[in-house]
């Protein structure tokens, strides 16, 4: 990757400008914007606040285009470090500027370059950092082929000089030789070229990855030929036992909810989730994928020999390091390079949260427990996409109604966590053992409580209504997206609507947001576009304090930290029963909730929990639907019964 460029300017003046004035200046001194443009554009951004790029606020008056940030960006003048020029440019946040500037400063980044760290931490994708350094320096970007790499011009050197200086000769030009580089901004390197070669040198662009896969497949080639052991294609097996362990126990040691072991054209790429994000963690060779698909496929019961369709399993696996056990669902998913696979990481310690812990507003849990949990028939529905903490809430409900004097039971695919004192199924199709084979016998089992893992289609709806209409109470997920939209699912899926009404006792809609992390979070003020995206005005905000982290070794420099849930909870009382029957809109049953309900939307429960600084305003925007103006914050910590 191409180093940071030193800042240099004609006079010193301009170097106390920051990176927007630097531009401006710049652009002004090009003849491409007047100086009465500039003064405004920075009145403006001022108001913006001091992250906005002024780059945007020239392109929003129409004062800047892509044909004229090229022309700037090649300006003489102009020499910003390449984080400002990125942040400018509209690449990169200036919080991920700030948190990848400290992340330089640990041992295990001290001395290597930012470029390669923003892509190595994804926070931008590199082929957009080489487009901003080839359009700055003026060099044309390569992608390796080894058909267009001269053979000669290789063997002057060799493939361990061309990996220690991260270069690779390409051709002969009448310019000299063309060598791209991985970092062209480094001098020394230029100069160690232009030695080897004792030749004019013609520099291009490349990245390091398109590098590290030539170097691999180059190498890989004169194993063949030199018909070396080692590309017998043989795995060791014990080797592979130890790696898929590595894998599962570093991907609980972080949290990860999920590991997708991804099969690339020359390479498998590991990725874990974490927090709901999806952060690159390895790469392993290819030869790693056969010794770790079957390897997995034996752990989770599937058919080793079947290569051509998609396939799932699951098993139980005790992380030594930690004492965890932990219950992990495998996908195998068939793809053009190899079978992808999917490991659902479902540990032991989540299953026996309580419902007052999952996050709910004071009062709104308080309604939940006596409206819904209460109660003794009806159905409960809690809704939201996938990962949004629906079954970790489905497991408290279930927890806090387990006692002595309540029959539980259960139909799910597969069972999650296993809860002493409830009766709990797991679906098996291979063995007849279906939902609708499990339900039949399920009401004969005197149960007081049913629970079943997911609404999917009309034949488990209409067994959730029946169950409710026969005095039971029942618990279940939907996806839907938000507690309105789970009612109207139901009329959907062609569900009369006075069963509707007559049984349906609450939705609950949640979304899961990235905690801010506590150790590095400071004080944010949110812009004019942020009041802008959430419909609401400064006033409204009055008495918040939002947060936002900048990045440190306890959050992995995100910023963040964990998950906080998010909730919104529909009571069905009579006038949205009446609603209902009578098949009003959205828009209406949505209103009528609001003012005879007291509901809480998504978005206003998402507020009140970034004015408290437990989430960022860019979470709350980036995840949760916005489908009317919320009220003031005011209104909303009376609603909800959280002290202002």
């Amino acid at each position: 990757m191409p180093s940071v460029l030193a800042p240099q300017t004609e006079d010193g003046k301009a170097e106390s400008l920051d990176a927007g004035a630097r531009i401006g200046a710049c652009m002004v001194k090009a003849g491409l914007l007047s100086e009465r443009d500039l003064q405004y554009a920075l009145r403006v951004r001022e108001k913006m606040g001091k992250d906005y790029p002024l780059t945007r606020v020239l392109q929003e008056l129409g004062k800047l285009d892509d044909e004229k940030l090229r022309k700037v960006q090649k300006q003489s003048c102009l020499s910003l470090p390449l984080g400002d020029m990125l942040v400018e440019l509209g690449h990169l946040k200036p919080q991920e500027l700030r948190a990848a500037s400290a992340m330089l400063k640990t041992p295990e980044w001290q001395g290597r370059q930012l470029a390669e760290l923003l892509v190595a931490q994804q926070m931008i994708p590199e082929h957009v950092l080489l487009k901003v350094m080839a359009d700055k320096l003026g060099y044309p970007v390569v992608q390796l082929n080894e058909h267009e790499v001269d053979k000669s011009l290789l063997d002057q050197v060799s493939l361990e000089w061309c990996r220690r200086h991260q270069v690779m000769p390409v051709k002969n030009t009448e310019e000299g030789v063309q060598v791209a580089f991985a970092d062209p901004a480094d001098k020394g390197v230029l100069q160690a070229a232009e030695v080897a070669f004792d030749r004019q040198i013609s520099p291009a662009i490349v990245s390091r990855q398109s590098l590290e896969k030539f170097f691999t497949r180059y190498e890989r080639e004169a194993k063949k030929e030199g018909k070396s052991a080692s590309a017998s294609g043989k795995v060791d097996t014990h080797e592979t036992t130890l790696l898929v362990n590595r894998l599962i126990s570093d991907a609980i040691s972080k949290d990860a909810s999920d590991v997708h072991i991804e099969p690339m054209k020359d390479y498998v790429r590991i990725r874990v989730r974490c927090d709901g994000m999806l952060m690159q963690d390895r790469e392993l060779s290819k030869d790693a994928l056969p010794g770790i698909t079957g390897r997995l496929k034996v752990m989770a019961k599937a058919d080793i020999a079947e290569r051509r369709r998609h396939q799932g399993g699951g098993f139980k696996f005790e992380d030594k390091k930690s004492g965890l056990e932990c219950d992990v669902r495998v996908s195998f998913y068939n793809t053009i390079f190899g079978e992808k696979i999917v490991l659902r990481l479902l540990t032991r310690k989540a299953s026996m949260l309580d419902v007052a812990d999952v996050g709910m507003a004071p009062r709104m849990l308080q309604r939940f427990i006596d409206d819904a949990l209460e109660i003794p028939s009806g159905v409960i529905l809690i809704t939201g996409p996938t990962g949004s903490g629906k079954t970790t809430t489905l497991y408290g409900c279930v927890n806090y109604l387990n006692d002595s004097e309540h029959a539980i039971i259960t139909a799910e695919d597969p069972v999650e966590y296993v809860i002493e004192g409830i009766a709990q199924c797991s679906l098996n199709a291979k063995i007849d053992l279906t939902f609708e084979e499990s339900l039949r016998h399920m009401v004969r089992q005197d149960p007081d409580v049913i629970v079943l893992g997911e609404v999917r289609d009309r034949f488990s709806a209409e067994a959730a209504i029946q169950a409710a209409l026969t005095g039971h109470k029942v618990l279940t997920t939907f996806h839907t997206e938000d507690s309105i939209g789970g009612l109207l699912r139901l009329i959907n899926m062609n569900i009369e609507t006075f069963l509707i009404s007559s049984t349906v006792v609450s939705v609950l809609a949640q979304r899961l947001l990235r905690r801010v992390c506590p150790h590095c979070a400071e004080t944010y003020r949110p812009t004019v576009r942020d009041l802008q995206r959430l419909r609401v005005r400064a006033s409204d905000l009055a008495g918040a304090d939002f947060k936002q982290g900048k990045g440190c070794h306890h959050c992995h420099y995100t910023g963040y930290s964990g998950r906080v849930g998010v909730f919104e909870l529909l009571v069905l009382n009579e006038p949205v029963k009446d609603a209902i029957l009578n098949c009003k809109t959205s828009l209406e049953i949505r209103r009528i909730s609001v003012e005879t309900s007291g509901l809480i939307t998504l978005v206003e429960d998402g507020i009140a929990k970034a004015a408290k600084g437990q989430t960022s305003i860019q979470e709350v925007l980036r995840h949760l639907p916005r489908l009317s103006p919320p009220r003031s914050l005011e209104d909303i910590f009376r609603l909800a019964g959280v002290p202002e």
